[in-house]
Formats: structure tokens, C-alpha cells, sequence
């Protein structure tokens, strides 16, 4: 979570219009794009005016997807190792001539996209989630084949037609419902041609990582470790699995991308075939931060610590936490239940109550506004109620900032309010020794030892949210299969 939210009140911007909107927002886990489900990135924020206007357009959406990812992540030996696997697919492409240039973003989303300019983006939680240069190469050749085939300048044509067809819609049509079907028709028309460029896509990258040397099956490992990536992530409080694809949805499922880049990868060469530097690989992403950028705060299973801004609040039993650039999220195994954390700036002069009654967020019960105190800072909450959900709002004064919780439940507000209460009572200040000892997880690449075992391995990992099963999806293990001793491994450490 940055030190202000995108996301802005009536005094900022944007106005939360209604508690349905809040639904979508409070409760959606994060929405960037990721590989498995699409190259491109999603809600990028827009940049101040007079910046827009002095940018060229390439320069524009550069600057947005360094905003919405962290920035660029420094790291020579990574950028040396990316380097060099790029040279090597460029040389081996239908088109040695076109220039790339790879940015090593600062997120832990695993994600990679391409520009039509040849810009090419590529998260550290995507190196992290690889095993080796085989795996790297699959991805960063899938995404020269966007280019390649002009796939996101052709996307980008085909976004501009939908936004025109939407605008006559709106203009020409009074009935709104043909308004809508003549706009969906239009979006079902561009999600299925992108499906068909991601697959094409897929069948260009496997061949160029093979003509360059790697193991053409790189993509079949990644895509299955990517699939078992997104399979742990919680579904959301609306019943819907986040793995799930929308009939909207730009992109083939993770089984159907498996089966065809296995089939691409047969017709160059058996498995066990091809280079995976997998020695040079690990040594490049040992040490490699793993999970949130501590700047931005960081999560240790139910808890968030910020460091920076010096706080920390501890979510309800059964919560699953995700830091965003935005927000703190969390949903409850299961579903029913979620949480949103954010900060606002509200005017000094202008009471906490006065605030939750502001119209950022609609159907506000005027009775239920109260002021209180959280461990020593002033506090107001109120309760505003939706057609299937309710919600107990709390607005903290921290410093110079205000922190926005929602908490919001299905069932009866006041089966809930008790637990949403005692998650509000964690907040408070970090003290000076926690701020200096909390550190951020970082890979670390260790050997094999003769006695030792996944289980045993997982053991010594810095997570408590399924350690084993982390381990085995980020080395590319499967549940069982023995270690070979003098082996490399990832595993997760302070």
C-alpha cells in the first residue's frame, strides 16, 4: 500500500457513488493482468495532466506501468542475465532487426507484457517463479512474438474500434439495453481474436527459445508452475474463483495454453532436450526480494506491517491479506466476508464523522456515526448497508493521514461487529525495534543436503501461509518427488 491511495474521496477526485461500487472495489482481489491470464496490464493509472501532455505516447504508458508496478527494480546481475537471453532469442526470431528493451519491474505480481514499440516488461515475482533460463526465455519469447506479429499494436486498434463502437451505442441508441448488447457484442468479438493471438503467440515464442538453444518445454514447465501459482491464491467473498475465466476474458485457460505449447515444444525436440542454464539462473535471482516491496508496507499472515509509515493492524481469524499499490485486501476463507484498508487526506478542520458522512460512500445510517479512540489515535465509525451486504466503517487519524477500514460481511452485521472491532484494536504504532526488525523475504539458494527432505526444507522457509506447497510450486516440484542431493532450491527467508 503507497502512502496515498489512488483511489480518491470528494475531496480528491473520484466520488464512490454507490455501496455496490464498494462491493466491487472493497472485496476484488488484485487486478493486475497476469501472464497466465494475459500480457497486457490492467487499470493503469492515469498521470497528472501536465506530465501526459509533455509525453509521447510510448512514454506515456511507460510511466503508468512504472507506476502501477513499483518502478523499475535494479539489479545488475539480473539485468545482465535478462540481457543476454534476449540477445540470444532476437538473433534467433524472424526478426533479428527489431530492438527490445527489457524493464525489470519492482512487483511481486508475476506478470510480463510487451509494447508495440518493443518495450518489454518482466516482474521480479515472475523471476521468482521461474527455475531457470529455459523458463525465462519461454516467457520473454512469447512476448517478442506480440511484437513480432504486431499483436499489441493490432490490440490496440481493436481497443480504440470498441471504445468508438461503445460512444455510438451510448449516443445513438435510447434503449440502453441494445446499447449494452451492441457494446458486448463488440468486447466478445476482441476477447476472441486475442485468444487467438495469445495462442499463436505461444507457438512463435516456443520456436524461437528452441532455435536459440533452450528447451523449448521451458514454457510447459512455467505455465503449469503459473497455473499452481494462481490455484493457491483465495477465491473471493463473491463465490467466484479468481482462477476462473470470464466469458470476457482475452485469453485461453491455463490447461488449454499447457496442451499447446507441449505440442509446439514436440515438434522441435524430445523432453530432457535443449539448454536451461538452471546453475546460472539460480545464482542470478539468489538474494532476490520476495513478495511485497517492504517501502510499501509487507504481510505476515493475518498481519501488515508498514515500516515506513510505522504501523501495523492484524486481520480477523481465517483472513487472507494482499497488498496492493492501492490497498490492504483481505478475504475470509470461504467467503462472506472482507476487508479494505486505504489512506485518504482529510482536512484537519474537518471531523472524522463529518467525513464518513461526506458522500464517498452512499447509504451512510446517520444514527450509527460515533467517534471513538483506537490505542491513543481519535477514531469514527459508522455502518452503511447494501442490497446483500453490510458494511462497518472506521476512519482512523494517524499522523498527517487518515485510514479508511471497511470491513463488510453478508450476514447480519451484528454477528460480525465483535471481530471486525477486535482487527480495528491491532492497529497502532510499530515501535522503533519492530520498525528496524522487520525485514523483507528474500530468495535464498541452497544445496541439497543427503537427509533432506521437502518437508524438511519447506520447514526452514519465512512463511507460514502453506510452506510446503510454496516450496514445491517455486522450484517446480511436484508433491513427493524426492530431492537429488547436491541439487539447487529456492526457498524463502528473512
Amino acid at each position: 500500500m503507497r502512502r496515498i491511495s489512488t483511489l480518491r474521496d470528494n475531496h480528491g477526485g473520484h466520488r464512490w457513488g454507490k455501496v455496490a461500487a464498494v462491493v466491487a472495489v472493497a472485496l476484488a482481489l488484485p487486478g493486475c493482468a497476469s501472464y497466465v491470464n494475459g500480457y497486457r496490464p490492467a487499470a493503469l493509472p492515469e498521470l497528472p495532466p501536465k506530465q501526459a501532455e509533455t509525453l509521447a505516447p510510448n512514454q506515456r504508458e511507460h510511466q503508468r506501468i512504472l507506476a502501477t508496478y513499483g518502478g523499475a527494480y535494479q539489479d545488475a546481475r539480473l539485468e545482465a542475465l535478462i540481457t543476454d537471453v534476449v540477445d540470444r532469442l532476437v538473433a534467433a526470431s524472424e526478426r533479428p532487426d527489431l530492438k527490445y528493451k527489457v524493464t525489470l519491474l519492482n512487483s511481486p505480481a508475476v506478470n510480463a507484457f510487451a509494447l508495440p514499440n518493443g518495450q518489454l516488461y518482466v516482474t521480479r515475482g515472475l523471476l521468482a517463479l521461474s527455475s531457470d533460463n529455459a523458463e525465462l526465455a519461454s516467457v520473454l519469447s512469447h512476448e517478442m512474438a506480440h511484437v513480432i506479429a504486431r499483436h499489441a499494436a493490432i490490440r490496440e486498434d481493436q481497443v480504440r474500434q470498441a471504445a468508438l463502437i461503445s460512444r455510438v451505442a451510448t449516443d445513438v441508441f435510447n434503449d440502453q439495453q441494445m446499447s449494452a448488447l451492441t457494446l458486448a457484442k463488440s468486447k466478445l468479438a476482441l476477447a476472441g481474436f486475442s485468444r487467438s493471438q495469445e495462442l499463436e503467440a505461444d507457438g512463435i515464442g516456443v520456436g524461437i527459445a528452441s532455435r536459440a538453444g533452450y528447451d523449448p518445454y521451458g514454457a510447459v514447465r512455467f505455465l503449469t508452475a503459473m497455473g499452481r501459482n494462481v490455484a493457491m491464491r483465495p477465491t473471493s467473498t463473491s463465490g467466484i474463483d479468481p482462477r476462473a475465466l470470464d466469458f470476457l476474458s482475452s485469453h485461453p485457460s491455463t490447461p488449454d495454453r499447457v496442451k499447446n505449447a507441449q505440442a509446439n515444444a514436440r515438434q522441435y525436440s524430445a523432453p530432457g532436450t535443449g539448454n536451461r542454464d538452471k546453475a546460472a539462473y539460480l545464482a542470478a535471482i539468489d538474494g532476490l526480494p520476495y513478495g511485497e516491496d517492504p517501502s510499501e508496507g509487507f504481510v505476515r499472515g493475518r498481519r501488515f506491517l508498514h515500516p515506513k509509515l510505522g504501523f501495523t493492524f492484524t486481520a480477523p481469524e481465517g483472513f487472507s491479506l494482499d497488498n496492493t499499490a492501492q490497498a490492504v485486501l483481505g478475504v475470509k476463507d470461504g467467503g462472506g466476508q472482507a476487508l479494505r484498508l486505504d489512506v485518504v487526506r482529510v482536512p484537519a478542520e474537518q471531523s472524522l464523522g463529518e467525513y464518513l458522512a461526506s458522500g464517498w460512500i452512499e447509504n451512510v445510517d446517520p444514527a450509527s456515526i460515533a467517534d471513538l479512540t483506537v490505542n491513543g489515535f481519535p477514531a469514527s465509525t459508522a455502518v452503511a448497508n447494501g442490497d446483500e451486504w453490510q458494511f462497518r466503517l472506521y476512519a482512523i487519524r494517524f499522523g498527517s493521514e487518515v485510514y479508511r477500514f471497511i470491513f463488510a460481511t453478508k450476514s447480519k452485521l451484528a454477528d460480525d461487529d465483535r471481530m471486525f472491532r477486535e482487527s480495528l484494536e491491532t492497529f497502532r504504532r510499530l515501535s522503533l525495534s519492530e520498525m528496524s526488525g522487520a525485514k523483507p523475504l528474500r530468495l535464498k539458494i541452497v544445496t541439497v543436503a543427503p537427509s533432506d527432505t521437502a518437508e524438511r526444507l519447506a520447514g526452514r522457509m519465512a512463511i507460514t501461509d502453506r510452506p510446503l506447497e510454496r516450496f514445491l510450486v517455486i522450484n517446480g516440484l511436484e508433491s513427493g518427488e524426492a530431492l537429488k542431493p547436491g541439487d539447487k532450491v529456492k526457498i524463502v527467508v528473512e
